[in-house]
């Protein structure tokens, strides 16, 4: 491996000189450590564990202080890997929680289940993860370990949990029908169900459980396929949902109070083939923000819709910046980006990087920090800032397995 520079550190005993590999990223095994040698930002592989490890979706909160969780799917058996077993916010046999400090990188275990489990659900202020298998809800005590049974489903209402409030109260999700996962079951790929169930109208409903009570709470049905159900990060009252399907034949974000049932829509489409979506709230709970594009593939924007009052921000960025995801740091003043292949909406060129945004005026100034070409998109990498915000942590499998890796935001 061929070292191009020296990184010098400065510490109690002197100048100890540390070698950093300035490499490509990807196509190859990897040291734990290098630096891109597109981009020269620092990129660290967290996830040191035999297997295939996996963060959380771009929305789903993974931090406890400054502690990661992440899943793990264990190495599997011959016959298993030929059943060709992988997980994108699904189910495996084989996959349990871990946590990783993100200071020393040492990780623990906290489940280990027989039965597929699903579920990526911290509730930082009471330190407790929740996740399900089968009819079951369960938790476990991050710093205890000792997991609990929370609820059981009734038999006539089989749901799924996604998200937790922002005290720790409630649980949320969405129920829906037999009809719908005999679809699913029919058409698995995403290709062919998405416009599928769309077109199908089949109901579901929102509804919460309450930790403590350990009662259900029925919110709202509806013909539209209610997805990607997720709280205020800050409201814990204020739940947020999309009417799922194609985007640009729906009104996709909306929120309801969950004490008084008042469902509010987020975003209007204006013009034809307008689309809008994979939302998030912002840490104070004060924005919305999501993806937006006036037209689908053509026009670029990060918007925001502010809770209180309704007003728009609005910035614009550039074709080949697009991501799939997007995110933000506390105080909204940076946005992370996860690039896309050209087979993406934004069917860009050069578009297969980990992306860091500037608001300047009414546009995103970028910089690329990972060069993400040898990374397969039909996993999607889902950026996250670190607590401390000096590095954005994303998954990806330009190694061949799938890890998760933290870039450093300033240069080294």
């Amino acid at each position: 491996m061929k070292l191009f520079f020296v990184i010098m550190l400065c510490t109690s005993a002197g100048i100890t000189a540390v070698a950093q590999p300035v490499m490509e990223t990807g196509g190859q095994k990897m040291p734990d450590e290098w630096i891109d040698k597109d981009t020269r930002h620092k990129v660290v592989k967290l996830t040191r564990k035999e297997g295939s490890n996996y963060s959380f979706y771009f929305h789903n909160n993974p931090f406890v202080g400054n502690k990661m969780v992440f899943y793990n799917t264990a190495p599997q058996k011959q016959e298993e890997q030929a059943a060709k077993i992988e997980i994108s916010n699904t189910s495996a046999r084989n996959r349990q929680i871990y946590m990783v400090d993100l200071k020393t990188l040492a990780i623990e275990q906290l489940t280990n289940h027989t039965t597929a489990m699903n579920g990526e659900i911290v509730a930082a202020k009471t330190n407790q993860i929740f996740f399900q298998v089968k009819d079951s809800v369960f938790c476990v005590d991050i710093k205890t370990k000792k997991e609990t049974l929370v609820y059981v489903f009734p038999a006539d209402f089989k749901a799924t949990i996604t998200a937790v409030n922002a005290d720790g109260t409630l649980l949320g999700g969405a129920k829906s029908s037999d009809e719908e996962k005999e679809l699913f079951k029919k058409y698995p790929g995403k290709s062919s169900y998405f416009n599928i169930i769309y077109e199908a109208k089949l109901p579901r409903t929102l509804f919460t459980i309450d930790i403590k009570k350990k009662q259900l709470n029925k919110l709202h049905t509806d013909t539209a396929w209610l997805n990607h159900v997720q709280f205020s990060a800050a409201d814990p009252n204020l739940m947020m949902f999309c009417h799922e399907g194609p985007w640009h034949k729906v009104n996709r974000i909306w929120t309801i109070d969950v004490n008084t049932k008042k469902i509010t829509q987020i975003h209007k489409r204006i013009m034809d083939m307008e689309i809008a979506g994979h939302e998030w709230s912002s840490a104070d709970g004060k924005i919305i923000w999501y993806d937006l594009q006036q037209p689908r593939s053509t026009t670029f924007f990060i918007e925001g819709h502010h809770v209180a009052t309704g007003e728009k921000t609005k910035y614009e960025l550039q074709r080949d910046e697009w991501s799939i995801h997007f995110n933000s740091t506390n105080d909204n003043k940076l946005f992370c980006g996860d690039g896309g292949d050209p087979g993406q909406v934004a069917r860009a060129k050069d578009g297969m990087w980990v992306y860091l945004f500037t608001p300047t005026g009414n546009k995103f100034i970028s910089e690329r920090l990972v060069n993400m070409k040898n990374h397969k998109y039909s996993l999607e990498p889902n950026v996250h800032f670190s607590p401390d915000e000096k590095w954005i942590i994303f998954r990806a499998n330009f190694e061949g397995e799938t890890n998760v890796y933290a870039v450093e935001v300033k240069r080294s």
